[in-house]
């Protein structure tokens, strides 16, 4: 497969995804003045002090970032980025266009905020989840986070949330209280559609097996289950004892059978069960 065809196929989702998060915030977020984090929370800040076009506003505060952070972080770091932070600006300046002209009528709710605040949080966490998905951000704070990470060291998810504690905390400035409380139920819902997405939806169960019995285990999940199985030689730290420590992805449906294997051939095996999310291989998903 060609480069070029190869950044195309992340290009195309980190747009549907831009678009997407740009639909969010002029369907639920702006007519209901409820707030965002971040680079965008100031845009939204501005437009509610100054009636400022968010699309523009996000557009001019990303460049400088841009500038500093093609020349510390590197070129090919931040080319998604700058794509992102890009194309969001465009979807962001089409759905105005749309709205001014009535193409698009914005969800205004008088009455029942937690509808829209729930809305608001998953359809923005959908548009970021593809975006992150594909190795895409929006600019803004990502940029912020990875420069102080790589000159000074700190924490980018401690700069992060500081910086979305700050403008949110901001926003009491200009948007009633109710509303910040609203918004911190969409950054919620947002957040865990965010990791739902760039974790994947198909979960698995990890089992990590301790046992002496540990070959008659792994042939037995191979015959019975069908699975793939691995071996590591383990000691025991206590009892010095020589064993194997048996280690098996299964499907959720197929936890209770492996379970009941493993009893059924040593009743005493010590059993680590994991939560294994977006799985790729035999057995599974495609590559």
């Amino acid at each position: 497969m060609s480069r070029g065809l190869q950044a195309l196929k992340l290009w195309i989702p980190i747009a549907i995804g831009t678009a997407i998060y740009a639909f969010g915030l002029h369907y639920f977020v702006l007519p209901n003045e409820l707030m965002e984090g971040g680079l965008t929370g100031i845009s939204l800040l501005l437009h509610y002090s100054l009636d400022l076009p968010i699309s523009v506003t996000t557009l001019v505060l990303n460049i400088p970032l841009f500038i500093l952070g093609w020349k510390t972080i590197g070129r090919s770091a931040m080319l998604y980025t700058v794509l992102g932070a890009v194309a969001l600006s465009f979807f962001l300046w089409v759905m105005e266009i749309a709205i001014e002209r009535g193409w698009i009528v914005p969800f205004r709710t008088e009455q029942d905020f937690f509808l829209s605040t729930l809305y608001a949080g998953l359809t923005l966490g959908i548009g970021l989840g593809i975006v992150f998905r594909f190795g895409g951000t929006t600019g803004g704070t990502d940029i912020i986070a990875s420069l102080l990470s790589k000159t000074r060291g700190w924490s980018i998810g401690q700069v992060i949330l500081a910086v979305d504690v700050l403008v949110i905390g901001t926003s009491l400035l200009y948007i009633p209280k109710e509303k910040v409380m609203y918004t911190l139920v969409a950054v919620f819902v947002a957040s865990r559609t965010i990791d739902f997405i760039t974790e994947g939806a198909y979960s698995a169960k990890a089992f990590t097996i301790m046992s002496s019995d540990g070959k008659i285990i792994a042939e037995t999940i191979t015959r019975e289950l069908e699975r793939g199985v691995t071996l590591f030689p383990a000691k025991g730290a206590y009892s010095q004892t020589s064993k194997n420590v048996v280690y098996c992805v299964v499907s959720r449906q197929e936890t209770r059978r492996l379970k009941t294997i493993v009893k059924r051939i040593d009743p005493n095996a010590f059993i680590v069960i994991s939560d294994v999310h977006d799985v790729l291989g035999e057995g599974f998903k495609g590559r």
